[in-house]
């Protein structure tokens, strides 16, 4: 299954052409709300020059790079938890992805009709995210009933989750996000199946325009760190030819357009690090959760890998490149050979060896 993040925010604000943008899809964009009804779904590269470098010297038949699903889901309004703006639709889109980037609109623009007749992005982002949590205090409420139900019988472990639902509503009520809440692994375990939204990661993205700079302190009022992203500018580089693209960056001193920027914000809160596989078929990019051991690693290959991992043999991609290969790593003694409790880190050149 990809990982998938939810596109989200107020009607009119950039979450489509950010969309579009993205995937190269054409997913409407029309200037008017509730344009898109059914979420869009677009595969977007990871953006990774170690990818480029590694291919350089294995000359592989073809480059696969990792990849993040991104979910155009339709503008949300006040009273999305209740149903409005078919608001339950929408919502029930974001609980199937597994982190938020939610997009607030910070420019000025009569010709763009914003929902409520004005440009505060810090209120749009509060509309929003209350929405969030009023959905996810109607699906915990519904789970504190049926677990109050189940303590009757005295059961231990009954009672404990009820102790959970019940801390969890009550931050909730308080309008804390479950993501902040300081949950340990057993308790957001044990809440796992209620797919509540606001336990899921989120990045801010501000849509400006032309030349326009957010104040020093834009973050510290919003409340998060803010992504600032020219989104239509961005979609006019998109829409260039890649060497193009390339001129375009480098005349504005950058390596990675904004759009690339926000592509690695996604992977890196996801918690994901990348490991290679290279040679002459193909150069690889695979993607895992940071301190993923070696056969978990390997199952990301193939689910069998895992059961049959022997060994794996690691360089980091740097002394490969610089040394033009395996063969010459392994000379250096740059080539190390690690067993079923080693952590794979971002950046190895992994080549397992599988007991089939």
């Amino acid at each position: 299954m990809p990982l998938s993040i939810g596109i989200v925010g107020l009607p009119n604000v950039g979450k489509s052409t950010l969309f579009n943008t993205l995937t190269k899809k054409q997913a409407p964009a029309a200037n008017y709300p509730f344009c898109t009804i059914e979420p869009n779904v677009g595969m977007v590269e990871v953006p990774d020059e170690r990818l480029q470098a590694l291919a350089l010297v294995s000359k592989p038949a073809k480059i696969i790079p990792t990849i993040i699903e991104f979910v155009d889901i339709a503008g949300l309004v006040k009273g999305a938890s209740a149903g409005e703006g078919l608001g339950n639709q929408f919502l029930s889109h974001i609980r199937e992805c597994h982190a938020i980037c939610q997009v607030v609109r910070a420019f000025e623009d009569s010709n763009v009709i914003h929902v409520a007749n004005r440009i505060d992005p810090i209120e749009d982002k509060d509309i929003i995210n209350l929405e969030l949590i009023l959905a996810d205090m109607a699906t915990v409420g519904k789970r504190l009933d049926k677990a109050s139900k189940e303590c009757k019988t005295g059961d231990k472990k009954a009672i404990a989750y009820r102790d959970l639902i019940t801390k969890i509503n009550e931050q909730l009520s308080q309008n804390i996000p479950v993501r902040d809440m300081n949950l340990n692994n057993e308790e957001l375990f044990a809440i796992k199946d209620l797919a509540l939204i606001t336990a899921k990661p989120m990045i801010y993205v501000a849509n400006i325009k032309d030349d326009q700079v957010l104040s020093s302190d834009f973050s510290s009022k919003f409340g998060a760190e803010v992504i600032p992203l020219n989104i239509k500018l961005e979609n006019d580089i998109a829409s260039l030819p890649a060497e193009e693209q390339t001129d375009y960056l480098e005349a504005l001193g950058l390596k990675l357009s904004g759009l690339d920027s926000l592509i690695q914000k996604a992977y890196q809160i996801l918690d994901l690090v990348s490991f290679f596989t290279t040679g002459t078929d193909e150069t690889r990019a695979w993607t895992i959760k940071q301190n993923t051991k070696a056969p978990q690693a390997a199952a990301a290959i193939h689910t069998d890998f895992e059961k049959g991992f022997v060994r794996v043999e690691v360089i980091n991609w740097q002394d490969f490149v610089k040394n033009g290969g395996e063969v010459a790593a392994r000379e250096q003694g740059l080539l190390r050979i690690e067993g079923k409790e080693y952590i794979v880190k971002d950046g190895d050149v992994c080549n397992f060896l599988i007991n089939r």
